[in-house]
């Protein structure tokens, strides 16, 4: 039986491959099909989250960037603005210091008006003949120490208001000598 079974088969041809149907291959093409599809949906995605986070972290950065720029622009202002008071410091020591001079140069311009003057009364009451009141304004004269703060020197042909002192008080004196 067996052996008939087989020869019976025999004549009977046997489908072939190609006319079977594949029916088990197809659905794993497109099982396989749809795990790629995922695969690549899910790295999409993936790169879309990378991009959004990298982004995020891009304008951190640029946010980081101009505060650090605004921060240096300050720190480059406030050194501009120390350079200026430090000028201005300087400045005003030097208008303070020329301001000392002119108030030095101003004080002696006032004593030696002082002398100027009390020479000239001096000279008014030698030429009134009012020895008393000379020798009186010699002493205060003096005293002042007017001396010192008197001119030394004059135009040509002009005598020195200190040279002139010394007359007055040598004529002063050389009166006062003579009177009993």
């Amino acid at each position: 039986m067996k052996f008939e079974k087989r020869s019976g088969d025999a004549e009977t041809p046997a489908p072939a491959p190609e006319d079977t149907p594949s029916t088990g291959k197809k659905p794993v093409v497109i099982y396989i099909m749809i795990l790629f599809i995922v695969a690549f949906l899910l790295m999409a995605l993936s790169f879309l989250m990378h991009q959004r986070s990298n982004s995020e972290v891009l304008g951190e950065l640029q946010n980081s960037v101009s505060a650090m720029q605004e921060i240096q622009a300050t720190q480059d202002a406030l050194v501009d603005l120390q350079d200026q008071l430090k000028d201005a410091e300087d400045t005003i020591e030097d208008l303070e210091s020329a301001a000392a001079d002119q108030q030095q140069a101003l004080e002696a311009s006032q004593r030696e008006a002082e002398a100027l003057l009390a020479l000239y009364t001096l000279q008014q009451q030698y030429a009134a003949g009012d020895l008393e009141a000379c020798q009186d304004s010699i002493q205060a004269f003096e005293s002042a120490g007017y001396q010192e703060d008197l001119p030394q020197a004059a135009g040509d042909g002009i005598t020195s208001p200190s040279q002139r002192y010394a007359q007055l008080k040598e004529a002063v004196e050389a009166r006062a000598a003579e009177q009993p």
